[in-house]
């Protein structure tokens, strides 16, 4: 009996598992849509408008469509709803829109519209840059229509909508935006920061419960008959590290499938993505080896291991990024495979890393893999023997 062999019976036993289908298939899917759509950049700012105001083709409603190039639009009832909005975090900003906008502006007189902003100081400032650009494109075609009516003896009315398409026909200078900082705390949002954490937190905790199979097998004696055969020990450990290596492996790729296909994420720099998910497949074998040499049944295996794995991803960034927590909860969280494993996986995602960039992490990740692998090893070696 080889090794391959040894592996290929135990990944047919493990994929039998209905159950187990579900937390290795479904499961990663379900917390990845629901994770990224929670942190998802909405493309913008979110601003608030608040509803009454004059529809059609009113000046109101030409601002509101200008504040869209902002970010999406939430039109309110009133403005204690806007108000609660904000301080719940739902919103950036709000802008009152006066209900006299439109007679105001086509009298010649000028308007002030407020404009309330919630959060950070910095994310105040930028949110009003951004409306205050929107509501200057608005008062472009207000001013040209006006200045239209004053040398031609006419409305601002009767001007405006040849303003609004000499506005439009005109080139406008496109302004873009980089980060150019490699060493920046820039983070990816949405599903960029979901899918390769949870590739983390799966692989772990599936690996961890997949252990439960080795569990098994020790109960059932196969492991012993096999060895009345011309079998060496070291080969049924190889079979069963190879076999967790490919659950490792097979979980990974649906991940990223997965995360590429129906989320469009990007994983970077190719040789550095297949390096870290190599890397860390490796520490999913030695997790699941530990586990299966550890534990004295399969429940315990089934039970203790996800919670284990869940414990080490809260604290190594897979469920809240580590850049929002205190320094000690920090330096703990890398006491697990998992922060460095995250750490990698932000400096391919969002500075456009290389392999030589996560050279230090990859080293990490493959010491905890080692160091696993040799006390699973260990274990199981005096429990084929004993």
């Amino acid at each position: 009996m080889t090794a391959l062999a040894v592996a290929g019976a135990s990944l047919r036993r493990m994929l039998r598992d209905r159950t187990a289908l579900f937390f290795i298939v479904l499961l990663p899917v379900l917390v990845i849509a629901i994770i990224g759509t929670v942190v998802e950049n909405p493309g913008g700012f979110r601003i608030g408008v608040l509803s009454g105001q004059p529809s059609g083709r009113s000046l109101a409603a030409a601002l509101v469509e200008d504040l869209a190039t902002v970010g999406p639009v939430r039109t309110l009832t009133d403005e204690e709803t806007a108000r609660t909005a904000l301080r719940r975090g739902e919103l950036d900003a709000v802008v009152l829109v006066p209900a006299d906008l439109d007679t105001r502006l086509l009298s010649g007189d000028d308007l002030a519209i407020p404009v309330l902003a919630g959060g950070a100081e910095s994310t105040q400032a930028a949110v009003r840059s951004a409306i205050s650009a929107a509501v200057a494109r608005h008062a472009e075609r207000v001013q040209a229509a006006a200045f239209a009516a004053r040398t031609t003896d006419s409305t601002i009315a009767e001007q405006l909508p040849r303003a609004t398409a000499l506005q439009q026909a005109t080139p406008r200078i496109a302004v873009k935006t980089e980060n150019v900082a490699s060493g920046s705390d820039y983070l990816p949002l949405g599903f960029g920061y979901s899918a390769p954490t949870m590739l983390v937190l799966f692989v772990f905790i599936n690996a961890l419960a997949g252990g439960a199979a080795i569990v098994q097998t020790r109960q059932l004696g196969i492991h012993q008959r096999a060895l009345a055969a011309p079998v060496r020990a070291r080969t049924l450990l190889l079979g069963e590290g190879l076999c967790c290596l490919t659950f490792s492996l097979l979980q990974s790729a649906l991940i990223i499938g997965t995360g590429s296909l129906l989320f469009g994420v990007a994983w970077g720099n190719l040789p550095a993505a297949i390096a870290l998910v190599v890397t860390w497949a490796l520490v999913g074998t030695g997790a699941g080896m530990l586990s299966g040499a550890v534990f004295k049944t399969p429940d315990q295996a089934s039970a203790i291991g996800p919670v284990v794995g869940i414990a080490f991803a809260m604290l190594g960034g897979c469920m809240w990024p580590l850049e929002i927590v205190p320094d000690t909860v920090r330096t703990l969280g890398h006491a697990t495979p998992h922060a460095w494993a995250v750490d990698a996986w932000i400096t391919v995602l969002s500075r456009a890393g290389d392999i030589t960039d996560i050279g230090t992490e990859l080293a990490v990740l493959a010491g905890f893999a080692l160091g696993m692998l040799v006390l699973a090893s260990t274990v199981l070696q005096r429990r084929l023997s004993s």
